[in-house]
């Protein structure tokens, strides 16, 4: 802390420099802090699957059915304490740009299998006994109003027409990253209403007994079914849930690719400011070698500038992106689950550290070898 004014008064030489550096970084880290949020958006359905669960599909496709015969089958195999199943609908509500998820399950054990949402039992016994009842998601009931009592026209596009549902419930999710932007509703309405694909479902959901049987589990599931005109690929619910999200793209790979480009980008920015900063400074690095700084005092000089650069625009890119995050929620709220937590605000924090100390340390290399005589040639 004692050479603390010294360091401010170098930063302070260059003001429009200093300046534009750090605004470098608060970009980055602003960028960051929302490529960060849109992973978690994306991903978080998959990181809180339960481990205990197991989805069963079609082997050739997930678009292409089960028969709803499966169920019992599956139930009779050992290590498996329940099922139930789900059929895509994909509607759309007024507009195509309306779009959400919505589901046709089993009322009865749904719900029974994903013990992470939670709900006003009195709404889900109001749902098992209406027919045109559904059960929509916090988020998606904030996103259009819906609320209990209201009837949603959904237009659909795999089954044509007009499907009328009743909101009977609204579910919440125990944790922050929990989907909440679903509709659920009665696969018995779908199954008397749709013209083709009577009599199958499109996934079924197994809970385990036992994760640790998983292995043996997926391996008695799909030989039941070997050989037949419906043969099924049993994969953990994790895997299951990530092919959803490659539907979208590979958003890890986008993540990872978009945010390497802008660090390498901003490494090279910030170790070039340095080196100027340095190579403008040499006369008095020599006079300071003069005076007796050591060469490990030098080198510590110049990186604690570099990193007080990247603190400075952490802080502000970071606190940025932590009021833009909740924005962003609000103008894309199919994006269940777009937040920013505390703990990757620390690693962006810890990064822009290390990246300021990587872009001052070939610098202070330069100047911790700088001789003498040489650095007071330029004066």
């Amino acid at each position: 802390m004692k050479f603390f004014q010294l360091i401010w008064a170098n930063l302070k030489r260059k003001k429009v420099r200093t300046t534009l550096t750090i605004g470098s970084f608060m970009v980055a880290m602003f960028l960051f802090g929302i490529l960060a949020a849109v992973r978690i958006a994306f991903s978080g359905r998959i990181d809180v699957e339960g481990v205990n669960r197991l989805a069963v599909i079609n082997r050739v496709s997930l678009i292409q059915p089960l028969p709803i015969s499966y169920r019992d089958r599956i139930l009779q195999v050992r290590g498996v304490s329940g099922i139930t199943y789900a059929t895509w609908f994909g509607g759309v509500y007024q507009d195509e740009r309306n779009f959400f998820p919505q589901m046709a399950v089993d009322p009865e054990t749904w719900f029974d299998l994903y013990p992470e949402y939670t709900f006003d039992k009195s709404e889900l016994e109001a749902w098992r006994r209406d027919r045109q009842g559904c059960m929509v998601g916090r988020s998606l009931a904030k996103r259009f109003g819906f609320k209990v009592g209201d009837r949603i026209p959904i237009i659909g596009t795999i089954w044509g027409g007009t499907w009328d549902f009743n909101v009977s419930g609204i579910y919440d999710g125990k944790r922050a990253e929990a989907d909440t932007s679903g509709m659920y509703f009665r696969y018995d309405y779908l199954e008397e209403r749709r013209q083709f694909g009577k009599g199958t479902v499109g996934w079924y959901v197994v809970r385990l007994a036992d994760p640790d049987d998983a292995v043996r589990v997926v391996e008695e599931i799909d030989a039941t079914f070997a050989n037949s005109p419906n043969e099924t690929l049993t994969q953990t619910e994790q895997a299951f849930a990530a092919s959803f999200v490659k539907q979208m793209g590979n958003i890890q790979f986008l993540v990872l690719t978009i945010g390497s480009v802008v660090f390498i980008t901003l490494l090279l920015v910030t170790g070039n400011t340095m080196a100027i900063a340095v190579r403008e400074r040499t006369a008095e690095i020599a006079v300071l070698k003069t005076l007796g700084y050591s060469d490990g005092g030098l080198l510590g000089l110049t990186i604690a500038e570099s990193v007080l650069i990247a603190v400075q625009g952490a802080v502000l890119g970071l606190a940025l992106a932590y009021v833009g995050v909740p924005a962003l929620a609000r103008a894309l709220p199919m994006l269940s689950g777009l937040q920013l937590p505390p703990a990757w605000l620390g690693a962006g924090f810890v990064f822009a550290l290390a990246l300021g100390a990587l872009a001052g340390l070939l610098p202070a290399l330069g100047a911790m070898k700088l001789r003498v005589a040489d650095g007071l040639r330029r004066v």
